[in-house]
């Protein structure tokens, strides 16, 4: 996080709009002052920018079908997949929006722009994010820039966010569980036979072996996706392992 950065001098406080699009490649973008934007049409919002293929690009760009909302959303680099995918598995995160508006202000007269990663609709409230590599985050202009930004929407009461390199064995975890996020894949009934179970500590072998009249390839695919979903939990501090032990959420 960008705590500690300098204040800023604005021309007229509470000065910041915001423009979105509510429609693909909408020429006549809405634009309305911080303070008075719908969050809910934020987070329903099309990407700001047009998401292109081209040859030669430097970022790693594409779609993430997130089960979170049940579609697609962009991303334009792996650090911002990696975001995608601990948001994903989020089980407080209902909604995800990808570069869902361009904020503007002015600062010393002159007008800032920025366009953040990404609006996550979360229990505790809308968070903003930025995702950018941690070696980066001391560039002057970098700092500046979310410096103001954050001001701007804590002053609006959003939770603001920047995001770095995760911890590696949680993201390897992650994006392993993110192959079983499909829930139209699995047994309904073996899902309930599942959530019958009262894990106790058990490794997840342990609770294979226990559903012997399922094939075990099955029953281990049905325990990550609801692993995934949150009703069970493992350490993802460590490498999943069939010894991993299993406990119900609180």
């Amino acid at each position: 996080m960008m705590d500690g950065q300098p204040g800023f001098s604005r021309s007229k406080r509470g000065s910041a709009t915001v423009r979105y699009k509510s429609a693909p490649g909408d020429d006549e973008s809405r634009v309305v002052p911080l303070a008075e934007a719908d969050v809910e049409a934020l987070a329903a919002a099309f990407p700001w920018r047009e998401f292109r293929w081209r040859a030669g690009q430097r970022h790693y760009s594409g779609t993430y079908w997130a089960a979170t909302g049940e579609r697609h959303v962009i991303y334009e680099s792996r650090l911002e997949l990696a975001r995608l995918l601990f948001a994903d598995f989020d089980s407080s995160v209902h909604q995800i929006c990808a570069q869902p508006f361009l904020l503007t202000t002015r600062i010393d007269g002159v007008e800032r722009r920025h366009i953040p990663d990404f609006l996550l609709m979360t229990q505790r409230g809308p968070t903003v994010v930025d995702v950018k590599p941690a070696q980066r985050l001391t560039h002057p202009k970098v700092a500046a820039t979310f410096a103001w930004t954050r001001e701007e929407l804590h002053s609006r009461g959003w939770i603001y966010e920047v995001w770095s390199e995760p911890n590696g064995t949680q993201l390897h975890n992650i994006r392993f569980l993110a192959g079983f996020r499909h829930r139209a894949l699995f047994d309904p009934m073996l899902l309930a036979d599942l959530r019958d179970e009262d894990p106790a500590g058990a490794s997840i072998a342990d609770v294979v072996a226990r559903h012997r009249r399922w094939p075990s390839a099955l029953v281990r695919s049905a325990l990550f996706h609801l692993i995934w979903d949150g009703e069970f939990v493992v350490d993802l501090d460590h490498q999943l392992q069939p010894h991993s032990t299993l406990t119900r959420k609180v």
